[in-house]
This record gives structure tokens, sequence and C-alpha cells, in this order.
């Protein structure tokens, strides 16, 4: 890994703990890779700006659940599941 991606990892870490702290959310209950993961599935199954909508969502879904770590795998799946499938249900064939 470059040092330039190290240090942009750590920025995002950092960054992510102060929102976190800010926001007043469990810093455990934020998967970094799992969002990402979200999102970058939307982006391309759906369209790149579905990317920051499903975040949002599976935060909201996660408060509406109840908030455990749980919550988050869960929502994150069905997001992760309705976007593979949504490119599949519009004909469009998944990037490698």
């Amino acid at each position: 890994m470059s040092e330039s991606n190290q240090s942009g990892e750590a920025a995002l870490e950092g960054w992510v703990n102060d929102l976190a702290d800010r926001l007043g959310v469990d810093r455990d209950l934020v998967d970094v890779t799992l969002l990402l993961a979200v999102a970058r599935d939307a982006a391309r199954h759906v369209t790149k700006t579905a990317a920051p909508i499903a975040t949002f969502l599976v935060g909201v879904a996660v408060a509406q659940r109840g908030g455990s770590q749980e919550d988050v795998a869960e929502a994150a799946r069905q997001a992760q599941e309705l976007a593979s499938a949504f490119d599949a249900k519009n004909g469009n064939s998944a990037e490698p």
C-alpha cells in the first residue's frame, strides 16, 4: 500500500471517529468496510448517486431496528442484495 493510501485511510478513520463522537454514535457500530461495500454496490448496480442514499437509508434502518451491530449487518446485507437484484432486473450486467 502506498504512503498516500495509508494517510488517506488514517484520515478517514480519524474523521469517522470525530464524526461519530460529534453525532453521539457508538463508534463500534460504524463498520467502515461494510458501509463502503454498500456504497460501492449501490453505485455499481444502480447509479453512482445511489451510494450516499443507500448508506443513509442503511443508517436510518439501523436506528429504527434498535441500533445493534446485527442490525447494521442485516440492513447492509439487504441493501447489497437489493442493489444486485436491481441490476439484474434492469438487464444490466454487473461490472467485474
